[in-house]
């Protein structure tokens, strides 16, 4: 089967539906087209593609790619994609074991569209919509004008703003960059093992409430309730005490944090800013030394990759509800 170059879909534009964007009927009935495509389906091109308010085409699959962010850059390597990848930056962590491998580094921070050309790219994934300006990789329509397509992950988009994040949305990402590389073989195995693990989790079922403590040391930056943080904590069976927030993450207050009594602290072990880091700071902190998830470590952990939409949310989650099933709350 050929995949049709004008697929209506949240991030697929077809002048027929006229389905652009993020609406969420829109999306909803696109990200079933998506993953309703059969696993040997072959991507006919020209592609065209509505990504985060920007329309793209791609007259055959990328070949030289630049990534930006650990996110893009693990996606496109579970798809067996290592060999298109010339260059990497800002990535946030190492590989993980199961994906590691040697790549052209071009900055450890956001590299400059001057250092990315260089590379001689035909695409670039980023994994937030602020990589793509004049001082880093480049504005997506100068981009374009060299010759350069460009892609957003959808839920780092703010020029649309995406829906609540889903494991649908999340899997139809997956299912768009196999669609891109006609790799829709590889990101259909990719959904179904990772669809399998979540079958097969159990999630909490003691009413618990957490916090997600992203960073932030006099304020902290917190998990909110419409992205990675709350699709994650949902499926682990937890309330998150800024579920109410309509962001993705939140500035948020210790006091505020103290009132709300967390059982459950999850930290976000990154290397500008550990767990170990963490944990130090609200046993010494006077306001939150006094709350029972310190006093007693209820804490879970995660790497920072994992704690943005890409690949490594779903194997987390499998992590983060064996620590929370060993967590004692004196039953």
């Amino acid at each position: 089967m050929r995949i049709p170059a004008r697929l209506p879909s949240g991030t697929f534009f077809s002048p027929k539906s006229g389905m652009r964007g993020y609406g969420a009927l829109g999306f909803a009935v696109a990200t079933m087209l998506v993953l309703a495509l059969p696993a040997e389906a072959a991507t006919t091109y020209p592609l065209e593609i509505d990504n985060c308010g920007v329309t793209v085409t791609f007259e055959k699959a990328p070949e030289r790619v630049v990534t930006i962010k650990s996110t893009a850059t693990e996606l496109l390597l579970s798809l067996g994609l290592a060999d298109n990848v010339v260059g990497i930056g800002f990535q946030d962590a190492p590989l993980p074991d199961n994906l590691a491998t040697d790549l052209p580094v071009l900055a450890e921070k956001l590299p400059s569209q001057e250092v990315v050309l260089e590379a001689e790219p035909d695409f670039i994934y980023g994994g937030w919509e602020s990589n793509f300006s004049a001082d880093g990789a480049g504005e997506r329509p100068t981009l374009a004008q060299l010759g350069v397509n460009s892609y957003v992950a959808p839920a780092a988009c703010r020029s649309v703003a995406p829906p609540k994040l889903s494991f649908d949305h999340l899997f139809a990402e997956f299912a768009e960059m196999g669609l891109i590389f006609d790799r829709s073989e590889a990101a259909a195995d990719l959904i179904a093992a990772q669809k399998a693990m979540l079958a097969a989790l159990n999630p909490d079922t003691r009413g618990l409430t957490a916090l997600w403590y992203s960073s932030g040391t006099k304020t902290p930056y917190v998990g909110a309730g419409n992205n990675a943080p709350a699709m994650i904590m949902e499926a682990l069976g937890l309330a998150n005490i800024y579920e109410d927030v309509d962001e993705g993450w939140t500035s948020a207050s210790w006091e505020a944090i103290v009132d709300a009594d967390p059982d459950v602290i999850i930290l976000v072990d990154a290397a500008w800013n550990s767990a170990a880091q963490k944990q130090k700071l609200l046993a010494e902190n006077p306001i939150t030394s006094k709350l029972d998830a310190v006093i007693h470590q209820r804490y879970l952990t995660l790497p920072f990759p994992a704690a943005e939409a890409g690949v490594r949310n779903v194997p987390a989650i499998v992590d983060m509800a064996g620590q929370l099933a060993d967590l004692s709350f004196g039953e």
